[in-house]
């Protein structure tokens, strides 16, 4: 079974930073498109960072560009969205999504809350 797991949300101030975790069981993420979205209070969800698979690059959300970046450790099967210089807009709930074949499974999400 396909399944992704998101921890490492909380609290944070402005400008400081937050890694994500996504946890993936029941594939490979080398096989499949791993994304990042976020949706914040009353907005729909926006992708924030969509992961290739082996050897593809990674696109971001203009917003994000500069600031986020999405690494991977493939021999622990997981990915990360290292988050810098957190703004206040930047306040979501963070999903990660695993896409293959045009099916997609999310994971329950975690809050990222950006404090001034």
């Amino acid at each position: 079974q396909v399944r992704v797991i998101e921890s490492g949300g909380g609290l944070v101030q402005t400008r400081g930073s937050l890694r994500l975790s996504c946890a993936a069981s029941g594939f490979t993420i080398t096989t499949y498109y791993m994304s990042w979205y976020r949706q914040a209070a009353g907005k729909e969800r926006e992708l924030v960072a969509r992961l290739g698979t082996t050897g593809g690059s990674t696109n971001y959300a203009d917003s994000v560009k500069g600031r986020f970046t999405n690494p991977r450790d493939n021999r622990k099967n997981t990915i990360y969205l290292q988050m810098n210089r957190l703004k206040l807009e930047d306040t979501a709930v963070y999903y990660c999504q695993a896409v293959r074949f045009g099916a997609s499974s999310w994971g329950q999400g975690t809050q990222v809350t950006v404090s001034s």
